[in-house]
């Protein structure tokens, strides 16, 4: 960290017992010991609440994360349920026009059936088309004329 070589150390030392003295450099090793833990623990603290700090910011990332994902796996679904609901529906509608199809044509078919029975008896009564426009219809015996 601090680029000090053994010959700055040994000046240090030297002018360091030159002005503390012996009798003084036991105490003043004890409280530039206290000092060094102090500033080591303050250190620590600094570096815990910028961990802190950091891991919070990454929760706050990964939550904001996670309800982005939330968010995206609802629209999903909803959308899933509304394609659901809406190929149900399709699909009763085809049912039910199905089934209206089929009376329909069922119906037709027994007018169809009905029909001709009809018919006949109507065809039967309406005099032959092969008469000449100016001539008049033979008399009928019924008529009397």
């Amino acid at each position: 960290m601090f680029e000090i070589s053994w010959s700055e150390l040994l000046i240090l030392a030297v002018v360091t017992l030159v002005l503390v003295g012996p009798k003084e450099m036991p105490a003043f090793f004890n409280t530039l010991g206290r000092y060094a833990g102090m500033i080591r623990r303050q250190a620590a603290d600094f570096r815990r609440y910028f961990e802190d700090a950091m891991r919070e910011a990454e929760f706050d990332q990964i939550n904001r994360e996670v309800m982005q994902l939330d968010e995206q796996v609802k629209s999903t679904v909803s959308e899933a349920e509304r394609a659901a609901k809406e190929a149900e529906r399709a699909a009763k509608l085809e049912a039910g026009s199905k089934a209206a199809l089929e009376a329909r044509l069922a119906a037709a078919q027994a007018a169809e059936a009905a029909r001709p029975s009809s018919i006949e008896p109507a065809l039967e009564a309406t005099p032959p088309a092969t008469q000449a426009a100016g001539e008049s219809p033979a008399p009928d015996a019924k008529s009397g004329a």
